[in-house]
């Protein structure tokens, strides 16, 4: 018999960080199986980009900074008002800065640490009622390679990702036996604009060897189409250059 993925017509999933990258490549990659997209992004410009791209049947956008409590709860709102039920929250928004634990200002420490980790919590936190409510659901946190090991020059953006990684496991322990997978997404380096700036330039060699955004999209998906009677709880990803 052929193994039946689930069809993901009409399923809602709530994005953050949808305009660029691993976001918006799952926002594509949704709507093309016939998913609806929640759309959240600090850049409103580009956010409405993306939902006319999408068309505004598929896809709504909520704009504004995760790490706000209140802004994910909008979003949540917003998804609901729309389509009457939220099936997955992808909390993808991140920031990496790559250098010696010294090299950046309080302000931008701050700002990482709390764009990875609490902007991940608000999320799960505004989408899981809805969930919980239908009693099943998704949440496929992307997360980073660098949440199992730290890596030379960014131990501030590794103690971030270790973070999610013990939130994601408490939290499938607390949610398992409620219906709502819990999925880590834990790709190591993307060439996308996250990489871009912060350590690393255009044109560096090494972007080459890197995943490509919908190469991690698509694991997201994947997992977002196994039969509600599997759950994956890590997926680890590296291109076939990188060293794992």
């Amino acid at each position: 018999m052929t193994y039946q993925q689930r069809d993901l017509t009409g399923q809602v999933v709530l994005i953050t960080g949808a305009t660029a990258g691993i976001g918006a490549a799952a926002a594509r990659q949704l709507v093309e199986l016939g998913a609806k997209v929640a759309l959240n992004a600090r850049n409103a410009k580009r956010l409405q980009e993306m939902v006319n791209e999408l068309g505004a049947s598929n896809a709504i956008a909520v704009p504004g900074d995760c790490t706000d409590p209140s802004i994910c709860r909008q979003l949540a709102k917003a998804a609901l008002e729309k389509w009457g039920r939220i099936d997955a929250v992808v909390p993808n928004a991140g920031i990496g800065k790559y250098g010696s634990v010294l090299d950046y200002s309080d302000d931008e420490v701050t700002e990482m640490m709390r764009t990875n980790y609490e902007g991940t919590v608000h999320a799960v936190r505004a989408a899981l009622p809805a969930m919980l409510e239908r009693g099943e659901g998704d949440v496929v946190i992307v997360s980073s390679v660098a949440g199992f090991r730290g890596g030379g020059n960014e131990s501030i953006y590794t103690g971030t990702k270790h973070a999610q990684v013990g939130f994601a496991g408490g939290l499938d322990r607390e949610l398992r036996e409620k219906g709502v997978r819990v999925a880590l997404v834990c790709p190591a380096g993307t060439e996308t604009e996250f990489a871009l700036g912060a350590g690393r330039e255009v044109g560096q060699p090494v972007l080459s060897t890197y995943l490509r955004a919908d190469d991690v999209a698509f694991q997201i998906v994947t997992i977002l189409r196994q039969p509600r009677s599997v759950r994956t709880h890590i997926w680890t990803l590296w291109s076939m250059q990188q060293q794992s």
